[in-house]
Parts: structure tokens; sequence; C-alpha cells
């Protein structure tokens, strides 16, 4: 007997509550931002709306379905089945956070606050939850299929992004470590041809970024810019990434040859590392990364999953 579909409802703590939860009243959170030259109220109109939302949400799934709700922070704790349809209720860095932990399950983006944010990757408003979570069990269902970012450690450890994969030293301090890519290219100071012939540079680096098309409108598309880098950045589809180099410095141990690219098809990044500590995450969220110590290595490229968003 097969399961009845479960939509899983994905939100996260507003500012308004975390207010509440660090000055324990409205009162004393009201004096906080208001010696900050902030109001209460709008932070108020905006928890206001995002729970108006998220309740609008919630009351669209048929009732014939099984439904779930979870806290952006406890993502990493909750165990997500094939028969789920995610919903996705928040600003569209809330989609990648929970992208990393998906397996194809489709994705539904809505927004709570249209006009605040790009609407990327939430597309869509409470009204129409109804309809897409019908399509979304529907075999001939239409999704956008999004690029996403892999990187695996030569411990097997996994870890997948929507956005992008910074490696580097926690903190964003200096992080030492050797860079290698699946192009060839010629030797020089710094750097050496390995076995398999692919190009390798020691580097010491604030870390590198590897990201994908739907990165390219974040972290990864202000990095292009800031640097006028003459890549051209993939779509947000399509079967490729770029990579960075973030600040690479020179020295007669470490070049700065290596320092952007491109990854497509079985293209991989390969680190290894040089540092006492390095960690590998995806999307910003620090706190659920990869730790490497000295003379392991992670390979990064494309991911054999997509984010399935529906339309």
């Amino acid at each position: 007997m097969s399961l009845a579909p479960r939509a899983v409802l994905v939100h996260r703590t507003t500012e308004y509550e975390e207010l509440l939860a660090r000055h324990g009243t409205a009162g004393q959170a009201g004096f906080f931002l208001s010696s900050r030259g902030r109001s209460l109220a709008g932070v108020a109109a905006r928890h206001a709306l995002a729970r108006r939302t998220l309740a609008e949400t919630a009351a669209a799934v048929p009732l014939s379905w099984r439904q779930a709700r979870v806290e952006r922070r406890d993502l990493d704790r909750f165990l997500f089945g094939p028969e789920d349809v995610v919903v996705v209720v928040g600003a569209d860095g809330l989609v990648a956070n929970t992208a990393k932990y998906l397996t194809g399950q489709p994705v539904v983006g809505v927004d709570p606050e249209p006009g605040r944010g790009l609407g990327v990757l939430v597309r869509h408003r409470a009204a129409d939850t109804a309809r897409l979570l019908a399509a979304a069990v529907s075999p001939d269902v239409l999704c956008d299929e999004l690029t996403m970012v892999e990187a695996v450690a030569d411990d097997t450890q996994v870890l997948r992004a929507l956005n992008e994969i910074y490696l580097g030293a926690p903190g964003h301090q200096t992080a030492r470590y050797r860079l290698g890519t699946t192009a060839p290219a010629h030797g020089g100071e710094g750097r050496r041809e390995d076995a398999g012939g692919d190009t390798e540079e020691a580097q010491a680096s604030s870390g590198v970024l590897v990201g994908t098309g739907t990165g390219s409108t974040g972290w990864l598309g202000s990095l292009w810019r800031d640097r006028g880098s003459g890549l051209t950045l993939p779509a947000p589809a399509a079967p490729g990434l770029v990579w960075f180099v973030r600040e690479a410095w020179p020295s007669p141990a470490t070049g700065t040859s290596l320092v952007e690219g491109t990854l497509g098809g079985n293209e991989q990044l390969r680190l290894v590392v040089e540092s006492d500590r390095l960690v590998v995450f995806g999307d910003g969220v620090e706190s659920d990364a990869l730790e490497l110590t000295w003379g392991q290595t992670v390979r990064v490229g494309l991911a054999d999953l997509r984010l399935r968003l529906v339309i």
C-alpha cells in the first residue's frame, strides 16, 4: 500500500522571533532597534506577513496528504522521503539551503514578500499552492532542473550545493593547499604537471569558490563582477560550473596562475590540503561543513542530482 504524498513546508525563523529570543520582550526588542535607528513596527509587520503566508500555504495542502514542517536550522536533521513535495516558504536563499538535502523531490517556492527579493527560486504566491501541489505529483509535471555542484572528499564525505561551494580556512583566513584542474596547461613558477597530465599549483588564498549558473545571481556573481572576469557564467540549467580563487597570494612557494576557470562534463577541480584544517561548505551554511586536515584531497564537479523546481 503506497503512502499518500507528504507536503514538507520549509520556513525559517523571522527577525522578529530572533529579536524576542534575544531580548525577552517586544518592548526591549523595540528599545534595542530604536537605539540603532530602526523601528520594531516594520519588523513585526514582516513577521506577520511571513506567518500569514505560511498558514495560507499549509491550509492549501489537500486533506488526503500528510504534512510536516521543518525550520531552516533543523534541515540537516530532517529525513526527507521519496514521496515528499517540498514547499519552501521564504527567500531564494532558503531554497538553496534546502536543495543540498534533497534527492530529486519536486520543490515549490512560495514568496512571502513579493518584490523584496529577486524571486529567482521562489516564484509563486501562497494562493498558487493547491495548483502547484497537484502538478507536482502529476506524471507530466513541468520542472526547471537546476544544476548543482558537488564536493567529494577522499574519506567519502560528500556535500552538494545549489549556488556555490566554498573551500578554505574557517573564518576565511589564509588557506594553504595545492589546486589542480583537468585542463592541460604549461608549467611555471609554483606549479607542476602531475602524473595524469593535469596542472597543479601550490596556493595561499582566502579560499576557492565553485558554483553554478544559479549561483551567478549571488556570491559567485559578485566575485565575477568585482574581478571583471572574462569568463561566461553558465545558465542555471546548463551542465557547467565556474570557479574562482579569492585573493591568491604570490610567493616563492605559491603561485597565482590558476585563479579562475570553468568545469563541464566529467571535469573536476582538485584540492589537496596543506593546512591543519580546511572546511568545505555550501550556499553559505558554514555550520554544516565538511572538515579536512593536512594531506586530504577533495574533488569538486557537477553533481549527478539536480534541483527539480516546479514551474
